[in-house]
C-alpha cells in the first residue's frame, strides 16, 4: 500500500488525478483542495504531509494576468508554499512532484527547449514557478520532481478548448493568434503521467529532477482552434488567423513554449502523444456539450 497526497485536489489537473487513481490498486489516496489546506501555512502543510509517502502538488496560483498587479501572493502561493511542501517531504523522506509550467522559459526560442535549458521568465507567473522549483531542487535533490506543462486543457475547469466551444454557439466567426507555438496538453493524459512517474519514483526507477510534461507535437492557438472545431464537427474557416499585438494582455506570453521530452527515457516512460491525438481522445467523450 502506498500512500499518496494530492494538494489541489478541487482544480482540473487535480480532478483528474483523482479519477486515475482511483483506478490505482495499492494507492491510498488524501484529498485536499484548498478549502482543506491553506499550502502558505507551513506548520498545516507539516501536518498533512506526514504519513504519506508521495504528495503530488498541484494547488498554485493560476491566474496568469492577476499575478501581474498581485505578485507577492502569487509568488507565496507557487513559491513560498513549494517550499514549505518540499522542506515537510525532506523531513519525512516523502517523495515530491510538483507541476510547473513552460512560463519559466523566455519563449524567444525557435528549436524545443530541454529540460536543463536556462530559464528567464517574462512575468510575474513565470517568476514564481520558478522560485518552486528552485525550491524543490535546493531542498529535495534526491527526491523531489518537477513536471512542466503547458497549454493544458480538461474537462473540469475553464480552458482554450471549452472556450472555442462556447463562443462557437455565440459567433459566426473567431478571430486567434497564430504566433505562439506549444503543445496543447490534455490534463487528463498528464494525470496518467504524473502516477506513472510517482510510481517509478517509489520503486526506484525514475531519477529526481525536471521532467517535460507536454504532449509531442507543436501548434499554434489557431491550429488548436480549427482542430477544435474540425473534431466537433464545425467548420474550421469560421477560425481566422491573427497576431498577439491585437490580443494585449497584462502578462506576457512566451512566443515558443515546445518543450523537449528527453528525460522520461530515464525513467523507463515513453514521451507522451501526440497533442491531436489526444484531443481526438478527449473530444470523443461527452465534455464540453457540442453545439
Amino acid at each position: 500500500m502506498t500512500r499518496w497526497l494530492v494538494t489541489g485536489a478541487g482544480g482540473m489537473l487535480g480532478s483528474d488525478l483523482l479519477a486515475v487513481l482511483g483506478g490505482q490498486a495499492g494507492a491510498r489516496v488524501t484529498v485536499t483542495t484548498r478549502a482543506d489546506l491553506d499550502v502558505t501555512d507551513a506548520a498545516a502543510v507539516k501536518a498533512a504531509v506526514a504519513g504519506h509517502d508521495l504528495v503530488v502538488n498541484a494547488a498554485g496560483w493560476t491566474d496568469v494576468d492577476r499575478a501581474e498587479a498581485c505578485e507577492a501572493e502569487a509568488a507565496e502561493v507557487n513559491g513560498t508554499a513549494v517550499a514549505n511542501l518540499a522542506t515537510a517531504c525532506a523531513a519525512t523522506g516523502a517523495r515530491l512532484l510538483h507541476v510547473s509550467t513552460d512560463y519559466v522559459f523566455a519563449g524567444d526560442g525557435r528549436e524545443p527547449y530541454p529540460e536543463d535549458h536556462p530559464t528567464a521568465p517574462v512575468n510575474a507567473y513565470g517568476r514564481g514557478k520558478l522560485a518552486g522549483e528552485q525550491a524543490v531542487a535546493r531542498l529535495l535533490p534526491g527526491d523531489g520532481y518537477v513536471v512542466r506543462t503547458a497549454w493544458l486543457y480538461g474537462e473540469h475547469g475553464r480552458n482554450f478548448v471549452t472556450t472555442m466551444l462556447r463562443l462557437a454557439a455565440e459567433r459566426d466567426t473567431l478571430e486567434v493568434v497564430d504566433d505562439q507555438h506549444g503543445q496543447p496538453t490534455w490534463s487528463y493524459a498528464l494525470a496518467g503521467r504524473l502516477v506513472a512517474l510517482g510510481d517509478a519514483a517509489l520503486a526506484g526507477r525514475a531519477p529526481a529532477g525536471i521532467y517535460h510534461g507536454t504532449a509531442s507535437g507543436r501548434t499554434t492557438w489557431y491550429g488548436l482552434a480549427r482542430a477544435v472545431f474540425g473534431l466537433r464537427g464545425l467548420d474550421p474557416d469560421r477560425i481566422r488567423p491573427t497576431t498577439s499585438e491585437r490580443f494585449v494582455r497584462p502578462a506576457a506570453r512566451p512566443a515558443f513554449s515546445v518543450l523537449r521530452h528527453d528525460r522520461w527515457r530515464l525513467a523507463g516512460l515513453p514521451p507522451m502523444a501526440d497533442w491531436h491525438e489526444q484531443l481526438t481522445e478527449a473530444l470523443s467523450g461527452d465534455w464540453p456539450a457540442p453545439h
